[in-house]
């Protein structure tokens, strides 16, 4: 993989721009691209502008509000609660066919810029009840993805079966672990590094990030 181009689906966030220094590390040359889909707050884009800059990653932004149409939620409405789901139920922030579409349209970008490996930050570990976080969605447009389009790429999901205190962990060994506390936005309100601390987001990430600076203390 040294040799290869990769594409990292990028929002900016703790789990893509731990997925970035990844990709930096693996592969050749690297490209991100970054969805505009109407989200809930506009500093998400602007974040991912600042970091892909930092870290002298060309950055694609593509314009993808039809999704916002389409899909009206917590993350697409600012008159809709941020909550998680109940009784089953999928969480407000879901947005349905978002992964679907990003990977997809990755797919196609990276068919343009010749990246055979496109790099997201999924996981179903700490998914929220996403079912297009799933490991079985990611394989299964894997094989879709080739056969559309004649190609033979890979998505890889380096976050997959981690944990937050694990995703820590793996940006700590990247020796990325001051950049992605300090610089992502997780936040579904919209504040960077440790965030609002009240949504969901902020406390799945606080709550990893005091797990694994506990377990380190113990070493």
């Amino acid at each position: 993989m040294k040799k290869d181009k990769a594409l990292v689906v990028f929002s900016g966030g703790q789990d893509s721009t731990t997925c970035l220094f990844w990709a930096l590390e693996k592969f050749a040359e690297v490209e991100a691209v970054t969805f505009d889909y109407n989200q809930r707050h506009k500093a998400e884009i602007d974040c991912a502008k600042q970091i892909a800059s930092e870290l002298g990653v060309k950055h694609h932004i593509l314009d993808m509000s039809l999704l916002n149409q389409l899909a009206p939620n917590a993350l697409t409405r600012t008159d809709i609660e941020v909550k998680d789901g109940e009784n089953g139920e999928l969480p407000s922030t879901f947005v349905p066919g978002r992964n679907l579409l990003f990977l997809s349209f990755a797919g196609v970008l990276a068919s343009q810029i010749g990246a055979r490996h496109i790099i997201t930050g999924v996981c179903e570990t700490d998914f929220s009840g996403y079912p297009d976080c799933r490991d079985i969605f990611i394989k299964s447009l894997n094989v879709t993805l080739n056969l559309s389009m004649d190609k033979n790429f890979v998505l890889h999901t380096p976050l997959m079966w981690l944990n937050k205190e694990e995703t820590w962990k793996l940006a700590d060994d990247l020796g990325a672990f001051d950049f992605v506390r300090k610089k992502t936005l997780t936040c579904y309100n919209g504040i960077i590094a440790d965030g609002c601390g009240e949504c969901p987001a902020c406390k799945l990430r606080q709550k990893g990030l005091d797990d694994y600076l506990n377990t380190r203390k113990e070493l």
